[in-house]
Formats: C-alpha cells, structure tokens, sequence
C-alpha cells in the first residue's frame, strides 16, 4: 500500500456543496491535498440531498469499494439551529450507497433504510466484513422514539450486499449497561473499528462528554470491553474518529476537533493495545475535513485518482 485515501465533507454547512463527498489523498498520511479542484467527487440529489460522515470500505475479495453516509443536509433544512433538534427526531432513516470497482468510476447514490421505524435518523453509517457472519456488519447512530428520543445509541445490521439488511438490534448502549453505568458514559455515536492481531480495536464518541471510549474484543459483534489504559478520555471536543496504520509502523488515529471548528486532527500511538495517544504537529490539511475516513490505496489507485480529479492548486 502506497498512498492514502480521504473522504470526507467539509466546512460549517453554509452551502450545499458542504454536506457532499470530497476526496484528498496523501502518500505518507501527513500532506494532504484536496483532489477536483476543492470540489465535490461525489454529490446526493436524493433523499435529503446531502451526503455526510462518508465511510469507504473494500470488500475481502477486493473486487469492490462501498461508500456508505449519513442521509442529511442541515443547510436545505434551513434554520440551522432547529435543524439540529428537527433531525434527531424527523430525519431519514436510510443512509446513502455507491459502489466502485476502481475508486474513479461510481455508481449513481441509492438510499437503503436501516434504522428502526421510530428512530429520528441514521447518523454517521461505518461497516467492516464480519468473518464470524459472513456478512458485512454495519452500524450507526440512533434516537429512537420509544423513550422519546432521550439519547442516542449506535445500533447495528448485517448485510452482504448493501441492498438488503437485517432488522436493527443495539450494538452499543452505554447508559443501560451495567458494566460503566452510574455516570462514567451515556449517548454514544460516531463509531470506528479497526482490527489487528486477531483483535478488534473499537472507537466510538461519548456524546454526553464529549470524549472518545475504546474498546476491544476478538469478535465484531460481541465480547468487547473497555480498554483503561487509553488517554482518549482526556481529550476534549473531538468527533468523527477514523484509524490506520502508518508508514512507519504507527497507528494514526484521525479526530475532527469540531468543538472549535478545525476540522480533523492527527494523534498517533505505536501500541495500539493500549491505546495511548500523542498529538502529531506535522499533519497538514489544505481545508477544514469533517467526519468521514482514511484507507491505505495503492501506487496505481493514487496514481488514477490524480488522473481522473487532479490535485487542488
């Protein structure tokens, strides 16, 4: 793997092109550069028409690229400020999907539904192919209206081609389980895992404080527990994780600073069992990147998405 891959959208939702799909690359995960002129690769004119927290994953037999995102657009909601509080409780319960053989060439957007039939939304879709299931599990944040859409919680599906997907179930529910209950956790959202070494290492926002939790287990849809040695839960107003191994061997874990509206963050760690992170100074982004994800690419796949957008000037 030669190069890396980012998807994200941008800025503060003060245009429509915002909520869309911008890709960036970088050969060693620290220059990032902005392809198609700072312009959207991808755009939705379905569903809400707008295209966030974007997620990309390769299929196991490498045929195929699936990109998954939240269905939502608070800039055509209008007031800013009520659409915040509208879509937890009226939004789209389905996320968007394109599919790709080659990073260049994408299909058109599709919405597929997920989410229970009394939740507000789908935020912030990710997935990973699951060998105990065979099958892709895909997981994102919900409120629901059973308890009056007190709190969100990340729920999960299966699917195995991202057209037909099995009822939601919880996946993550901090403030009902037992093992951290009495204050240490509550809303969870924005959830990314990444595995190594036969384990699975899992990130996921801690809405309520405003602090990433880490978890690992052997399997993806049980058995995890909270990894305590990890320093996340010292760093304050970060979102939107997305992990990947560096070059160098590190692990570099991508945090969206969207308490003081910087757009991602690099925090690196060479041990990623335990789960201890510094901040990188070296990382540079030629914009404000929102929630999406970074993927290792090939030299050839670098190489063709430059052809294909070119780099911003």
């Amino acid at each position: 793997m030669g190069a890396y891959l980012f998807v994200h959208f941008i800025g503060r939702e003060n245009s429509a092109d915002c909520e869309q799909i911008y890709f960036s690359v970088s050969k060693d995960g620290i220059d990032w550069e902005t392809l198609n002129g700072k312009k959207p690769v991808l755009r939705s004119d379905i569903g809400e028409k707008g295209a966030r927290d974007p997620f990309i994953i390769k299929s196991p037999d490498g045929a195929k690229y699936y990109m998954i995102a939240s269905d939502l657009s608070i800039y055509h909601r209008g007031n800013m400020r009520q659409a915040w509080y509208d879509c937890q409780e009226k939004g789209s319960r389905s996320i968007l999907v394109w599919e790709s053989e080659n990073l260049t060439d994408w299909s058109e957007p599709r919405l597929a539904e997920i989410a229970v039939k009394d939740a507000g939304c789908a935020w912030a879709p990710e997935a990973m192919y699951d060998p105990d299931n065979d099958a892709y599990i895909v997981y994102w944040a919900s409120a629901a209206g059973a308890d009056n859409y007190e709190y969100q919680r990340m729920y999960r599906s299966y699917t195995k081609d991202f057209r037909e997907f099995t009822p939601a179930e919880i996946y993550i529910d901090d403030a009902a389980d037992e093992r951290i209950k009495n204050g240490t956790a509550a809303a969870n959202i924005d959830t990314t895992i990444i595995g190594h070494d036969g384990m699975y290492y899992r990130f996921t926002k801690n809405e309520s404080k405003k602090t990433i939790v880490m978890d690992k287990s052997a399997h993806l849809s049980y058995g995890w527990e909270r990894v305590k040695t990890t320093n996340l839960d010292e760093m304050l107003g970060y979102e939107g994780p997305t992990i990947v191994k560096m070059h160098d061997g590190k692990w570099g874990l991508f945090l969206d600073h969207f308490a003081e509206q910087k757009g991602y963050e690099l925090f690196v760690t060479d041990d990623i069992d335990k789960g201890v992170f510094s901040k990188s100074a070296d990382c540079r982004f030629d914009a404000v990147y929102r929630h999406g994800t970074v993927i290792t690419i090939t030299d050839a796949e670098y190489a063709a998405l430059i052809d294909k957008y070119g780099v911003s000037e």
